[in-house]
């Protein structure tokens, strides 16, 4: 018999972001976004940068994971993150801020060097932050 629900676990070096009971999970893998419901086969990944959004009820939630493994079970998925927050955490006018600054400066690098991919990596991790914050339609300034 199937497992009715997924215990999702996200966890970063830095804290222990979610521990939550859910329907469905949607994962940002390396290659492209993996659909995971209970009882999917087991199976390890590599994550890329995006929004990880999972059912719980009838509510989705969105969290951003940058970089890491995931590990997928019948009745768990454990996500190893580098970076990760919840949506309603995230402060919109700093992650625009951040997001401009961070075009600028990857305008400036040459493409290719170390500066132009960190200026890639800071530009990705401020869009995604910037679209987790659009899925849960968070005014201007809402978070902290």
């Amino acid at each position: 018999m199937l497992p009715e629900a997924i215990e999702l676990q996200v966890v970063t070096p830095e804290r222990h972001v979610l521990q939550e009971t859910v329907q469905a999970i949607e994962i940002p893998g390396k290659e492209g976004y993996l659909g995971i419901l209970p009882g999917h086969a087991p199976l390890i990944t590599e994550l890329g940068i995006g929004i990880l959004a999972y059912r719980k009820d009838s509510e989705t939630r969105y969290l951003t994971v940058i970089h890491g493994y995931a590990e997928v079970l019948p009745d768990r998925v454990i996500v190893l993150a580098e970076i990760s927050e919840r949506a309603e955490e995230i402060d919109h006018e700093r992650s625009r801020a951040a997001h401009g600054r961070a075009q600028a400066e990857l305008a400036k690098a040459g493409v290719g060097t170390p500066e132009w991919e960190q200026q890639k990596l800071a530009t990705e991790r401020a869009a995604v932050r910037l679209e987790a914050v659009g899925k849960i339609g968070a005014p201007a300034g809402a978070h902290k």
